[in-house]
């Protein structure tokens, strides 16, 4: 999972001390059939219907429960807190007797050996991509969302799934086909679960990439259309190919990517499968190129953490969290593929790549100083001590480092390329997941006996606190850091940009807007002679007047209380100090085949 600046979801925990108690096992059960119904009438109650049918067994509990935690997003969130309506009835229509067992699971007590039905409705109204979502025309869910088990029995079952929906509306997910309209088919409980649905109207197209069926779904319908449509399909084409090469092979029958953009969310955030990935983005966001990174990433996990992932994480649980030292691999080194896959299939260029880099180097620099394994420990607690996710930028910085440091060590003849190809073909095609000596191994593997660098990187840097030395470090790439000292016109407020437009939130005390008489809660709409359309005035003003004296009055006009104020700002300057990662123009003949590696995926003297 990738998220930019997602919502805050609360979050309900499940304590260590239940987490460990004995897991209760159910009768077996055979012939699963589950129907989720998602129609104009449920969209206005903002809930999906289900049902699931099943044979049972004479006189034994059905324990049937809901996961408390969706894989991809490290959370526990008790998806059974959103069941409302639950009934359980026989073959003939008659009740059957139920309670609850614990919080997440069924007991049900049939009289009799015989088809039974469960039918309840799940509130649909958490805008996350680890959760179900309703509005008008839409609806979205995840398999751990509404799709109950039989609790301590294997995940090794077949069953169906079929959509109840609208006659015009369309259904869209990764699930295979079960021959009927909209019935889809899983072989196993794990299956079932890695594929997200989006249900109603949307625009739905298809095109062939890195060799293989390739679909993609965005809501609402004409949001993504036309010229900025084929851009997202042209970085697509190119970003999935160098992927696939990193692992030898492109590991689906064909892929789904769901994307939901909506003025309730802020920012963007995704959650991967295994032949899909749900995006839910801000509605202004569609069509930006930042967002080809969020598609990289997601994209990639279908190799890095749905195939290769931590043993921790093999099989996956769903009656309780999972916690890994490894998350550091599993999203901050997809994160640094993400970047690299933009320049090597040339979605970006090496500039792109670099202020990426740059980008995570800051992140990591305004968190509190956090070991990689610690924060991977630590992500199912939401920590609110400022480390919160911090293994996403500085994994993906230790990735990058390992690359150079692999590099460097074998005269380039592998990089991490080669460390996550050999662990995919040593765990994941074995039917296993890594360790983290396992992970160690393949490091020094690929770089060799002689990699003296690589001393001490996992207890210094990893599992340690220490900074990294991109001093000693960047060089051995033949890249450079470069910090430039800016002097450029403040306007001195903070603002937020909204529906009606750009609104001042704060105002800085004895900034240029504060002189001027700006207050909190005024509209911009016009600064200088530049007009307030959008968040790219603050770019437009900095440009326009950074060669203008100090202290030149400039007109301002806001809108408070439905009238234009027009006021007079003096001209402020402030220094802003600019990191920037570069491509070293001295350097050696080696340094530059190593940086021509990292950026093109290639090996070789």
């Amino acid at each position: 999972m990738r998220p930019f600046a997602a919502l805050a979801l609360a979050a309900l925990f499940v304590s260590p001390s239940l987490a460990a108690q004995p897991t209760p096992v159910s009768a077996p059960i055979r012939e699963v059939a589950y129907t989720v119904t998602f129609t104009r009438a449920t969209a206005a109650a903002r809930q999906f219907a289900v049902e699931m049918r099943f044979d049972a067994e004479r006189g034994a509990p059905v324990l049937l429960s809901l996961p408390v935690w969706t894989p991809g997003a490290y959370e526990v969130t008790n998806f059974a807190r959103w069941v409302v309506g639950f009934e359980v009835v026989d073959a003939e229509g008659r009740a059957v007797p139920w309670d609850k067992l614990d919080p997440d699971t069924w007991r049900i007590r049939p009289a009799a050996a015989g088809r039974i039905t469960v039918r309840f409705r799940y509130l649909a109204n958490k805008l996350d991509t680890s959760e179900a979502w309703t509005t008008g025309d839409l609806g979205f869910f995840n398999g751990t969302n509404l799709l109950m088990y039989p609790e301590g029995r294997s995940t090794d079952w077949a069953s169906t799934l079929t959509v109840v929906t609208e006659a015009g509306w369309k259904v869209a997910t990764g699930m295979e086909s079960a021959g009927a309209p909209r019935t889809y088919r899983a072989a196993s409980y794990h299956e079932l679960l890695d594929a997200p649905m989006m249900i109603g109207a949307f625009d739905l197209d298809s095109a062939t990439v890195a060799g293989k069926p390739f679909r993609l779904a965005t809501y609402p319908a004409g949001s993504l259309a036309g010229a900025a449509r084929d851009t997202v399909w042209s970085a697509l084409k190119r970003m999935v190919p160098p992927q696939a090469a990193v692992f030898g092979e492109t590991p689906w029958a064909h892929y789904t990517l769901l994307q939901v953009a909506t003025p309730e969310f802020g920012g963007a955030s995704g959650l991967e499968h295994a032949n899909s990935h749900l995006d839910v983005v801000a509605l202004q966001a569609v069509g930006n190129p930042f967002l080809h990174s969020l598609y990289s990433h997601e994209i990639f996990h279908a190799w890095n953490v749905k195939r290769l992932r931590p043993r921790d994480l093999v099989p996956y649980r769903y009656d309780r969290w999972q916690p890994t030292t490894l998350l550091w691999v599993s999203e901050g080194i997809t994160d640094y593929y993400a970047d690299i896959m933009l320049a090597r299939g040339g979605v970006g260029d090496s500039t792109d790549f670099m202020a990426a880099v740059v980008d995570k180097m800051e992140q990591t620099a305004q968190s509190p100083v956090t070991a990689l394994e610690d924060a991977s420990l630590s992500a199912y607690l939401l920590p609110e001590d400022g480390s919160r996710g911090v293994y996403y930028p500085k994994g993906a910085l230790a990735g990058f480092a390992l690359d150079i440091l692999v590099r460097d060590a074998s005269d380039n003849r592998a990089g991490l390329d080669d460390v996550m190809r050999s662990l995919y073909e040593q765990t994941y095609r074995k039917g296993a997941g890594f360790s983290d000596e396992q992970w160690w191994a393949a490091v020094a593997r690929a770089a060799g006996p002689t990699a003296s660098r690589l001393a001490g990187f996992r207890d210094r840097y990893v599992d340690g606190r220490e900074a990294f030395p991109w001093t000693e470090w960047l060089p051995l790439a033949g890249f450079a850091i470069r910090v430039d000292s800016i002097r450029e016109p403040r306007l001195g407020v903070l603002t937020r940009g909204d529906s009606t437009g750009i609104r001042v939130e704060e105002v800085t005390p004895g900034g240029a807007a504060a002189q001027a008489g700006v207050r909190p809660g005024d509209m911009l709409a016009v600064v200088g002679d530049i007009p307030v359309a959008d968040g790219t005035f603050g770019g437009r003003f900095r440009v326009k007047y950074r060669d203008v004296p100090a202290g030149t009055l400039l007109p301002l006009v806001v809108r408070r209380d439905g009238n234009d104020v027009r006021l007079e700002m003096p001209l402020t300057f402030g220094v802003r100090t600019v990191t920037r990662l570069t491509a070293d123009a001295n350097a050696s003949p080696k340094t530059q085949r190593i940086r021509a590696g990292i950026l093109h995926g290639t090996t070789g003297r």
